[in-house]
């Protein structure tokens, strides 16, 4: 019994030896502070000052803890690389993976609105971090996000030059104007609808944010409006032609569903579509604008024709 005793004292005191060697193993991490960091980068933490995150160093009511160690709220400890000077004892957001970038920005972020489906949006899926569209260190009015619409439209189309190139046709939004921006239309942080395409009233189409008149709900609903949207009639970047139709006469835009095929009625007299009333000539340019008749193309609560 005493020999046993003997040997569990002596295995004890060696542990004691041991972690007095080793004062840093513990669970604890080994952070540096800012004012450490700002010895080598202080031209980052001078700037970071008038950054909106900097109200964390200085003591924020939800992260608490990160006061007087910002830099380390997204780098990680920072002591081990304060004194080796190893770019690889740090974490470095714009070289990790995109999913362990990310990680680290909704941390913080997760709760926030705009960012609610970050994890499943088409920059997500597409391996387009955070760190790719938002400048993290960067002085106030450009970091963490731009604020200007044309900063914001010529931050889109560093990737997207295609879809902002459509505005330049007759018929557009205002978007190279200044007077809207791409995030006017579209969450970058994702959506549930395609496109990352925002939503107003809780789950309609973000054009009727803008558009009020056209929104239901409709006695008499036209069909491609509920089912298809917008884009069913309209180019929502720009088109060539009047009122950014998709097609250049408004007769050619409605019978692509109200053709005057008569093999469509023999094959399914329910098919979508119809043979028009014989006084529909569209040889006679009377007939060839539908909307001067059928106005309320968009829906109706009197009509099921949609007319006026």
């Amino acid at each position: 019994m005493r020999r046993v005793f003997r040997c569990g004292s002596l295995m004890f005191l060696g542990v004691l030896a041991w972690a007095g060697q080793n004062p840093r193993v513990s669970s604890e991490p080994a952070w540096a502070g800012t004012e450490s960091c700002g010895t080598c980068h202080a031209d980052l933490v001078r700037g970071f000052q008038l950054n909106p995150h900097w109200a964390i160093e200085v003591g924020h009511t939800r992260w608490p803890s990160w006061k007087g160690k910002v830099c380390e709220a997204c780098h990680g400890p920072g002591t081990k690389h304060a004194e080796s000077a190893d770019p690889a004892a740090i974490k470095h957001p714009g070289k990790l993976a995109v999913s362990e970038a990310d990680g680290l920005c909704l941390a913080c972020h997760r709760g926030q609105p705009t960012q609610a489906g970050r994890l499943h949006g088409s920059h997500a899926r597409n391996q387009v971090s955070c760190v790719a569209c938002h400048s993290i260190h960067g002085a106030r009015p450009h970091s963490p996000a731009p604020r200007r619409a044309a900063d914001i439209t010529a931050q889109c189309a560093s990737c997207h030059a295609g879809v902002v190139a459509e505005f330049a046709r007759p018929h557009a939004h205002r978007l190279r104007e200044g007077a809207i921006s791409c995030v006017d239309c579209h969450n970058p942080h994702g959506e549930f609808l395609p496109k990352d395409q925002r939503l107003a009233g809780a789950n309609e189409p973000g054009c009727l944010r803008c558009h009020g008149d056209k929104r239901g709900p409709f006695v008499f609903e036209h069909a491609p409006v509920r089912l298809e949207g917008c884009s069913a009639c309209h180019e929502p970047h720009g088109s060539v032609n009047p009122r950014m139709l998709t097609r250049a006469e408004v007769r050619l835009l409605c019978l692509q569903c109200h053709a005057t095929v008569a093999t469509r009625q023999a094959a399914s007299p329910a098919a979508l579509g119809g043979v028009p009333p014989a006084f529909h000539d569209l040889r006679s340019a009377r007939f060839r604008n539908c909307t001067l008749c059928h106005q309320k193309i968009h829906g109706s609560q009197v009509s099921a024709d949609f007319l006026r």
